[in-house]
């Protein structure tokens, strides 16, 4: 008869090879995550800022069907469940889409776009936006 030890390893190495325990450990984040949510409320509200960062990141995670990412993020971060519309995403990143760049993430567009300018006269000068502040509360 196998020891409790033994059918662990099985267990593990069964659910390895079949691709999900990776996927189950994700999930059991989340619902950690999702059951924590009362600390949802003591965040403080999200900045424009944060929340088009956020809502960028999500879409990333979501079309690379990382699902179990995106609603620990989703609770974690204080995001409404409810996706923003990507077009009024589009809009207040002031960029302009073809049929080609809808199919595929905003952010791949804008990290395609900084990657591939063929201006050489050096960096983009990045500013800081002036309403972003730390997280308060338990995210360090």
């Amino acid at each position: 008869m196998a020891t409790i030890t033994e059918l662990k390893s099985a267990i593990r190495d069964t659910l390895e090879s079949r691709g999900v325990l990776h996927e189950l450990r994700a999930r059991v984040r989340a619902e950690v995550f999702s059951a924590l949510d009362v600390e949802r409320e003591s965040l403080t509200p999200l900045s424009h800022e944060n929340l088009i960062i956020n809502e960028l990141i999500r879409e990333y995670l979501v079309f690379n069907r990382y699902r179990h990412t995106a609603s620990v993020l989703t609770a974690e971060s204080g995001l409404p469940e409810t996706h923003l519309d990507r077009q009024f995403l589009a809009e207040e990143l002031k960029v302009s889409q073809d049929a080609s760049s809808k199919s595929v993430p905003l952010l791949y567009g804008l990290v395609s776009h900084f990657m591939n300018s063929g201006d050489n006269r050096g960096s983009v000068f990045l500013q800081g936006g002036a309403s972003v502040k730390p997280p308060a509360g338990p995210h360090q």
